[in-house]
């Protein structure tokens, strides 16, 4: 009996197999890889879309007349926690990057320090906001740069 063909047969049949076990592996690889990077974006749109309708709502209600100090401190707290603000940031620390989550968490710190002088009665538009409100903006830079960059998305060049 002649083994040569047979193992000619039988090691091409091996190597095919190998070759696409490999090629489906690398393609579920991408895919993983894709779909990653997909729930990253949603997060970070979503966190970075919440952290600015925070700033405007408590905004708002630090413009409003609010009839004693534990009121106004009240509605801005309120305003903050209507948000779902803390349920986004959670979903930023289970799936961002290091560097994307401390970034996201000064961000949300910054906001957070707003909401509190505004609750004690710093008024909008006052030198102590205008603080306020650069080191929100610097904060919120800080984090989108980190976002893109983890995205592969180029700089924006415009912060």
């Amino acid at each position: 009996m002649e083994w040569m063909p047979l193992l000619s047969t039988l090691t091409g049949a091996a190597i095919g197999i190998a070759a696409t076990l490999i090629a489906d592996r690398n393609r579920w690889r991408r895919e993983e890889a894709r779909h990653a990077l997909e729930v990253r974006r949603a997060v970070y749109t979503e966190y970075v879309s919440t952290l600015k309708d925070a700033g405007e709502e408590i905004r708002a209600v630090a413009l409003g007349d609010h009839m004693s100090e534990s009121a106004r401190d009240a509605a801005v707290r309120e305003a903050f926690r209507g948000t779902g603000l803390h349920t986004v940031s959670e979903q930023l620390w289970l799936v961002g990057p290091p560097l994307v989550v401390a970034a996201g968490n000064e961000a949300f710190h910054s906001l957070r320090r707003m909401r509190d002088a505004y609750a004690r009665g710093v008024v909008v538009g006052s030198a102590e906001d205008r603080a306020f409100i650069q080191q929100r903006r610097a904060a919120m830079a800080e984090m989108r740069r980190c976002m893109r960059e983890d995205l592969g998305v180029g700089p924006l060049g415009i912060e």
